[in-house]
């Protein structure tokens, strides 16, 4: 087995869907797995340490960001919420972990961004990593804004991040939409491991798809990460075309790039 490149890698979310995938599929790269989540975990591995701990507890972040290499920030609120949850776990708590990043020297953030913060962009538009962004709800703008912080810290403070604007990450696609979203979890892995290893990342906003047959964004700003998608949602096709009616193709859900979030109203409307 290879030496690991890091010596300590700090996981946030690490009890979530992607986060445990991460947990295993970043394994080879570091001595220790520092995992944090505000959820228990069980079961460590002789290379695994836990912290629990809500990202809104600021005191918390900082002692989880000690003595580590790099950060992989994937913790946070996962789908749209009250506004009071996204400020304090996804705004507030991603507003902690980079001053934890800062305070404590880590000169590299790995951050799970969404196609959310761009959600109101059109299918055919073909927008890069340049395109401005465009929410599609209150989830959607906690991801711009670490966005923006992340690009602050590198110009401010000479922290690279890679902000990776992940799409659909299940184990298969489960619909029409997910047949040109769908990001594997093994493609998942690979392109956190881009942005882990890359020579240099600087501020980099990338696309997180898989080879789909259609994608509808254009990954070449992100170009020097690396990242090869291997997986591909194509031999899933007949059998979820056969299963699921075409939508209607006005629908927002089909229009824009954000899918169902386009046709969520406001978390506080019920």
């Amino acid at each position: 087995m290879p030496e690991p490149r890091f010596s300590r890698l700090l996981l946030t979310g690490a009890a979530g869907r992607l986060g445990s995938e991460l947990r295993r599929g970043l394994a080879p790269l570091a001595a220790e797995m520092r995992l944090a989540d505000r959820s228990g975990i069980r079961d460590l591995g002789p290379r695994e340490t836990a912290m629990q701990f809500d990202l809104a507890d600021e005191a918390a972040c900082l002692e989880a960001c000690r003595d580590v290499d790099a950060i992989v920030h994937f913790g946070g609120t996962p789908v749209e919420a009250p506004w009071e949850e996204i400020l304090d776990s996804s705004i507030r708590g991603s507003y902690h972990i980079y001053e934890g990043a800062r305070k404590c020297g880590v000169k590299r953030v790995v951050y799970a961004s969404s196609v959310h913060a761009v959600g109101y962009h059109g299918m055919e538009d073909q927008i890069d990593a340049a395109a401005p962004v465009r929410p599609d709800g209150l989830y959607g703008v906690s991801k711009c804004f670490t966005e923006a912080l992340s690009r602050l810290y590198w110009d401010k403070f000479g922290i690279e991040s890679a902000c990776l604007r992940i799409f659909s990450s299940f184990p298969e696609p489960g619909d029409r939409r997910n047949l040109w979203s769908w990001l594997s979890f093994a493609d998942c892995v690979r392109l956190v491991t881009a942005g882990l290893t890359a020579p240099r990342v600087g501020h980099t906003i990338a696309f997180g798809l898989s080879r789909n047959a259609v994608v509808p964004v254009d990954n070449r700003l992100a170009g020097h990460l690396g990242f090869v998608p291997e997986d591909s949602a194509e031999p899933f096709r007949a059998a979820i075309e056969a299963a699921t009616p075409p939508a209607d193709p006005q629908a927002p859900s089909v229009k824009f790039l954000g899918g169902r979030f386009c046709e969520i109203g406001h978390p506080s409307d019920g």
